[in-house]
């Protein structure tokens, strides 16, 4: 028996989790955190019995400790129902499907508590991963990608311990968006930008793709994870979806990991590694797909991906001023308050202003958040 604690469990890749666990019989949930959506948190509690739920919002915390006191289920809020929920006493791996930076502390205290991590959670690895990737040698922590392109390359790498990385091939849809102009994303829609092609994700990485955002937070935390430059990532567009990512190796040699995009494979597999079981659902048939293509990155027109890897490349806390100000301005843009493309102004401006701190500890990295953020209220 293997058990998980899961943050957030009500968001697109937390339900997409507990899917797998209906599969398994032998995954056990023993944690379960939410934002603030008590209605589902309740309903996935009452199924699958954990031992303590967790909201963001502590009011409604409250209001779901009246509705579970028929249960034995302990209910916190806040911070520290969060960090109860990743050090979770019995619990052999944590699945963090965060958004934000709020994982980084879950993360760590996991960690500490000797937690295997199934990470989803990107912002933690783009703004910390100085810090997490020595925390999780030092106490014999396994990090395993959830993501499906990270995934991909954890999987290339199976069996190639010693051999060296020439490049990693990070592939991208191109979101819905793709092949148009900035002219002509000018009066993108919010219906529009949350219409990806390939994937079923939340809103904010939905928006994230399409601006290509996504994909600089990604070559930022691959080069954390498996111990690469930010130059020996290298983008690629796959509009089929098809190749989740691919490893070069000095010989030249390319190993790509293919599928379906469904994000219950990589969970599946990050949840069982190393062992592979039967997953119900389509597979690759090559006589209908013929053919896959590639295109290379437009960095004109999605400038996103080059102020990723301007970030990347300076270090320091610069990485934090990037996610920072993406989070803002997708969060203005879903209300409405600002235009498509001024969220990638938005990233610009804020990155143009700081001064980025070398070799940040968590303290350093939270403040360089908060100054991010009373930067763009006080211009946007």
């Amino acid at each position: 028996m293997k058990r998980i604690s899961v943050l957030g469990s009500t968001g697109s890749i937390g339900t997409q989790t507990l899917e797998v666990v209906r599969q398994n019989r032998d995954l056990e949930v023993t944690a379960l955190a939410a934002g603030s959506n008590a209605a589902l948190l309740e309903a996935q509690a009452r199924e699958f019995s954990p031992r303590l739920v967790s909201l963001w919002d502590e009011e409604a915390a409250k209001e779901l400790a009246v509705r579970l006191a028929d249960t034995q289920i302990r209910v916190l809020g806040g911070m520290e129902g969060l960090l109860a929920a990743a050090t979770e006493e019995s619990a052999d791996v944590l699945v963090t499907a965060l958004v934000g930076m709020i994982g980084i502390r879950p993360t760590m205290a996991a960690i500490e508590a000797g937690k295997d991590i199934a990470l989803a959670n990107k912002e933690t690895l783009v703004t910390a991963g100085h810090l997490i990737m020595p925390l999780a040698e030092k106490y014999g922590v396994r990090i395993l990608p959830v993501d499906s392109e990270h995934s991909a390359i954890f999987q290339c790498l199976n069996g190639e311990a010693g051999n060296k990385i020439h490049k990693i091939l990070l592939t991208a849809s191109g979101g819905p968006f793709r092949g148009k102009t900035r002219e002509e994303m000018r009066d993108v829609k919010l219906e529009d930008a949350l219409h990806h092609p390939n994937w079923s994700m939340g809103h904010k990485i939905t928006i994230d793709s399409s601006t290509m955002v996504n994909k600089g937070l990604e070559v930022m935390e691959a080069r954390w994870l498996f111990g690469v430059e930010m130059d020996q990532v290298q983008v690629v567009i796959q509009p089929q979806s098809i190749i989740h990512s691919m490893v070069q190796f000095e010989d030249g040699a390319v190993m790509a990991q293919m599928g379906v995009p469904d994000m219950k494979l990589p969970i599946q597999y990050a949840l069982l590694y190393p062992e592979r079981r039967p997953m119900p659902g389509p597979r690759l048939d090559f006589w209908k797909l013929q053919e896959i293509r590639f295109e290379e990155p437009d960095l004109t027109n999605f400038p996103g991906l080059a102020l990723a890897y301007e970030a990347g490349r300076r270090g320091g806390t610069m990485p934090t001023v990037f996610n920072a100000a993406n989070e803002w301005a997708v969060a203005a843009f879903l209300r409405g308050e600002i235009g498509y493309l001024q969220i990638t102004d938005v990233i610009g401006a804020a990155m143009a202003a700081h001064c980025p701190a070398p070799d940040p500890g968590l303290p350093e990295i939270l403040e360089a958040e908060a100054q991010t953020y009373s930067y763009i209220k006080d211009r946007w």
